[in-house]
C-alpha cells in the first residue's frame, strides 16, 4: 500500500475540507479543467493552489482599485470589507502549502493581517497572535520590539509582541494581506528571531511582485507563498499576473 505523504493526507483529510475526501477526489477533474491544468497526474495541492490563486486572482480583477503610486485597494472583500468565502479559501490554502510543518503560532500584524490569519489558523489548528503597533495601558513593558515602514500610510511605526506569548519553542508561520518591500514581514522575522523561535515560512493573499521585498526573502532562504503575485499594474487598472 502506497504510504501517503502529509501533505496529500492534510488535502484529502474530511477536517481540512469538511467534507468526504473521495467527494474532494471526483471534483479533481473539473477542478483541474476550471484551473487550466491538462496534466491528469498533477498532484491536487497543485491542483488546489492554482484554483486559489485563480479565485483571488479574479476577484481581485473584478473589484481591486489601482490607485496611482503603485497601491492597490481590495477593502471591498479582503482587509476592510471582507468576503469570509474568500478568507475561507484562503485559509485552506495557506494551510495546505505549510502543511506538517508542525506550526504552533501564525504571526501577523495589526489590523488587516488579523482575519487572513484566522481563516489560516481555523486549518492550521494553531493560535493567532499579532504585533500591535500602539502601546496600552494593557501590554507588559516586556515586549519584543522592530521598527515597520508602512508602504501605504508613509509612517515608521514600533510593532510589539509581548514576550510571554512567543518563545524559542515556538514554530512561527507569518501571514499578511499585502507583501510589497517587504518591511511588515522583515519587522516580524525580527521578533520571531528576538524570540529564539523557528520561522516556517511567510503566507501571504496577495504579493507585489514588481516591488521585490518578496523576491529579497526568498533570496535569503525564507519559504514565501503568495496566493496572487503581481507581475505589473499601472493607473488605467491593468493589472498582470505572474505565474
Amino acid at each position: 500500500m502506497k504510504k501517503q505523504n502529509s501533505v496529500d493526507f492534510c488535502l484529502t483529510s474530511p477536517f481540512y475540507f469538511g467534507y468526504n475526501a473521495h467527494i474532494i477526489q471526483e471534483q479533481t477533474k473539473s477542478q483541474r479543467t476550471t484551473c487550466g491544468i491538462k496534466n491528469p497526474h498533477t498532484p491536487l495541492h497543485i491542483v488546489e493552489k492554482r484554483r486559489a490563486m485563480k479565485i483571488l486572482e479574479d476577484r481581485i480583477l473584478r473589484d481591486g482599485k489601482v490607485k496611482p503610486g503603485n497601491v492597490l485597494k481590495v477593502g471591498g472583500f479582503l482587509n476592510h470589507l471582507i468576503d469570509q468565502q474568500l478568507l475561507d479559501e484562503i485559509g485552506k490554502e495557506i494551510s495546505a502549502l505549510f502543511c506538517g510543518q508542525n506550526i504552533t503560532k501564525i504571526l501577523t500584524i495589526e489590523a488587516s493581517g488579523i482575519a487572513i490569519a484566522c481563516a489560516a489558523a481555523h486549518y492550521v489548528q494553531a493560535p493567532v497572535l499579532f504585533a500591535k503597533k500602539s502601546k496600552t495601558i494593557n501590554i507588559s513593558s516586556d515586549c519584543y520590539c522592530a521598527e515597520v515602514y508602512s508602504f501605504t500610510h508613509q509612517v515608521t511605526k514600533v510593532i510589539m509582541v509581548e514576550k510571554d506569548f512567543l518563545s524559542a519553542d515556538d514554530r512561527v508561520l507569518i501571514v499578511d494581506d499585502f507583501l510589497a518591500n517587504g518591511e511588515a514581514i522583515n519587522g516580524l522575522m525580527s521578533i520571531v528571531e528576538q524570540a529564539g523561535a523557528t520561522l516556517v515560512g511567510c503566507a501571504v493573499a496577495i504579493e507585489k511582485g514588481f516591488q521585490g521585498g518578496g523576491d529579497a526573502l526568498r533570496e535569503k532562504g525564507v519559504n514565501v507563498q503568495s496566493l496572487a503575485l503581481i507581475d505589473s499594474m499601472d493607473d488605467d487598472g491593468n493589472i498582470v499576473f505572474r505565474h
